[in-house]
C-alpha cells in the first residue's frame, strides 16, 4: 500500500508540474512596477560582465535605488529628467509625472506601516551646499511624496560635511550603516542619501545551541569555516528547477517578509543569474503559493552572515543610461539651479539564528519530490542567491549574491 501511495504521489506531482508549466507559459507577467524593472537592469550591471567582481559578494537594495532616483527626478529638467525616467522604465506619454511620484508615495506609505513582527526604516535625505538656495516647492514635495529631508552642508569643509552626513545615517533605525561617505571634496555641491533597513524575525527560528562551525565551499580551490545554523524538521516550500539548474527554498518571516534562497547547480551560477528576471521570480512565488508543495526538510543548514557593500552610483548608473546628472550639463534647476550631485549606495545584510537584518518563454520542468523516502538534508554551503520580498506587493527589497560569508 505504501509503495502504491508513493507511486500515486509521484504521478500527481508530475501532472501538477506539467499543468503548472502550461499555465505559466500562458500567464502574462504583471510585474510592471519600476522597482522590478530597475532590478532587471541592476542585475545586468552587478552580475559578472558588469562592474562587479564575480568572486565578490554582491548586496544591493533595488527599492532604495529606485526611490532615490524617483525623488531626484522631482528637481530634474530636460534631458536629465528624461534619462532618469527612462531608466525607471516610465513612459511619460502614458503616465504623468504626478502619477509616477504618487505611485512611490503609496509604496513608501505601505513600507512605513509594517507588521508588529518586523521593523522597516526607509527614507531619503539631500544635503546641499549651504551657499545655494533650495527651492521651497522642491522641499515641500520631497517631504510629502518621499518622506525626504533636505539639509544644508558646508562642502567647503569636506571633513565637517562628511561627519554631518555619516552622523545622520548612523542615527537612523537599526544604526547598521556607520560610514556612508568618506571621499567628499570642495567641488561637491549636493549629496543624495537613501536608506532602507529591514529587520525580520524568522517564523521558525534557529536554535543558537545548534550553531556549529561548518565548511562553506567558495570555489573548487577554496573553502572557509563559518558558523553554520541548523534547524530540524523544517516544513517549507522547496523544489528543483530542472531547466534553470537550481534549487529554490523559501523561508518566511513573522509578518510580511519572505526570503528566497536560490542554489545554482555546480558551475551554473552565471546561467541562473542571466535567467533571473522579474518574470522568473514571479513564477517561483506563484509556485510557492501552493501549500501542498511544502516539504519536510529533516535538517536545514544556513550560514550565519554579515555582509556589507558600498557602491558609488555615479560609476554604475551611467551603464543604465543615466549620464547627464553626473556631468556639467546636468539640469537640477528644480532643486537649486546647480549642476552636479553625488549618489552613494551602501547595503548591509545580517542573518542570524533569530532574524535577518538588511539595511525575472519556454517550457519549465520542476521536481517537487513530494514523497519522503530518505532523510532530507539541505545545506546552503555553496555560493547562492538571496532575495528578500514583501508579501502582497511582492516588491524586491534586497538582493545578495553570497559568494564568501567571511568576506565583508
Amino acid at each position: 500500500i505504501v509503495s502504491e501511495l508513493v507511486d500515486c504521489l509521484l504521478v500527481l506531482t508530475a501532472l501538477f508540474s506539467i499543468v503548472t508549466s502550461e499555465l505559466l507559459l500562458k500567464q502574462k507577467p504583471q510585474w510592471g512596477h519600476p522597482v522590478h524593472l530597475l532590478f532587471r537592469s541592476l542585475l545586468r550591471i552587478f552580475t559578472p560582465g558588469g562592474v562587479s567582481n564575480p568572486h565578490k559578494n554582491i548586496v544591493f537594495f533595488p527599492l532604495g535605488i529606485a526611490t532615490a532616483l524617483a525623488s531626484l527626478s522631482l528637481g530634474a529638467k530636460g534631458k536629465t529628467l528624461e534619462e532618469i525616467l527612462e531608466c525607471l522604465k516610465f513612459n511619460v506619454t502614458e503616465t504623468t509625472e504626478a502619477d509616477i511620484h504618487h505611485s512611490f508615495e503609496h509604496l513608501l506609505q505601505r513600507r512605513s506601516h509594517p507588521g508588529d513582527q518586523e521593523q522597516i526604516g526607509t527614507g531619503n535625505a539631500l544635503f546641499v551646499e549651504k551657499h545655494l538656495q533650495i527651492l521651497a516647492e522642491f522641499k515641500e514635495k520631497a517631504r510629502a511624496l518621499y518622506q525626504a529631508e533636505v539639509f544644508t552642508a558646508n562642502f567647503q569643509q569636506p571633513q565637517e560635511a562628511t561627519k554631518l552626513i555619516n552622523d545622520y545615517v548612523s542615527n537612523q533605525p537599526q544604526r547598521k550603516i556607520k560610514e556612508l561617505v568618506s571621499d567628499l571634496d570642495e567641488s561637491t555641491s549636493m549629496v543624495l542619501v537613501n536608506y532602507l533597513l529591514y529587520r525580520g524575525k524568522w517564523k521558525v527560528p534557529f536554535d543558537p545551541d545548534d550553531t556549529n562551525m561548518g565548511k562553506f565551499i567558495v570555489d573548487r580551490r577554496r573553502s572557509v569555516k563559518v558558523p553554520m545554523m541548523k534547524i530540524e524538521d523544517l516544513r517549507t516550500p522547496y523544489f528543483q528547477d530542472e531547466e534553470l539548474k537550481c534549487t529554490v527554498v523559501e523561508l518566511n518571516y513573522k509578518g510580511n517578509g519572505k526570503a528566497m534562497f536560490i542554489l545554482p547547480d555546480q558551475g551554473k551560477m552565471q546561467q541562473v543569474e542571466a535567467s533571473l528576471q522579474p518574470e522568473t521570480l514571479k513564477k517561483f512565488l506563484w509556485l510557492f503559493n501552493f501549500s501542498f508543495i511544502l516539504r519536510m526538510i529533516d535538517e536545514f543548514h544556513l550560514p550565519k552572515i554579515s555582509l556589507s557593500q558600498h557602491y558609488n552610483l555615479e560609476n554604475i548608473l551611467p551603464e543604465m543610461g543615466i549620464k547627464e546628472v553626473f556631468s556639467k550639463q546636468a539640469d537640477l534647476s528644480g532643486i537649486t539651479g546647480d549642476k552636479e550631485i553625488r549618489m552613494v549606495h551602501k547595503a548591509v545584510l545580517d542573518m542570524t539564528e533569530t532574524d535577518t537584518e538588511v539595511d525575472a518563454t519556454s517550457r519549465a520542468i520542476y521536481n517537487f519530490q513530494s514523497s519522503k523516502m530518505y532523510p532530507m538534508l539541505l545545506r546552503i554551503n555553496v555560493p547562492c542567491l538571496f532575495i528578500l520580498f514583501s508579501k502582497g506587493s511582492q516588491i524586491v527589497h534586497s538582493f545578495a549574491n553570497i559568494v564568501d560569508p567571511l568576506e565583508n
